[in-house]
């Protein structure tokens, strides 16, 4: 029997892919830049996700190459679409 419900973004994959498909639905400002604090708002409260998750799934679009973060943390760059 199981108490605790499966969390979505307990996986670094589906996170990081979740949070590109957010960046993308974010107007961008000067030169590409979506203040991280829009993606995390709405990773946080809106889909629920912990602060773990975020990280992970940030870590994660870095890795993939989806996501560019910049050196200070504030701001990130969409790269490129999940999946190309």
């Amino acid at each position: 029997m199981k108490h605790v419900t499966e969390r979505p973004f307990a996986d670094p994959k589906a996170a990081g892919r979740q949070l590109v498909q957010l960046a993308s639905g974010i107007e961008a400002i000067q030169d590409g830049r979506i203040h991280i604090e829009k993606i995390s708002y709405s990773s946080l409260y809106t889909l629920q996700g912990s602060g773990a998750e975020f990280g992970a799934g940030i870590r994660r679009a870095v890795e993939k190459g989806w996501l560019e973060l910049h050196e200070s943390g504030t701001y990130v760059r969409l790269l490129k679409a999940v999946g190309t």
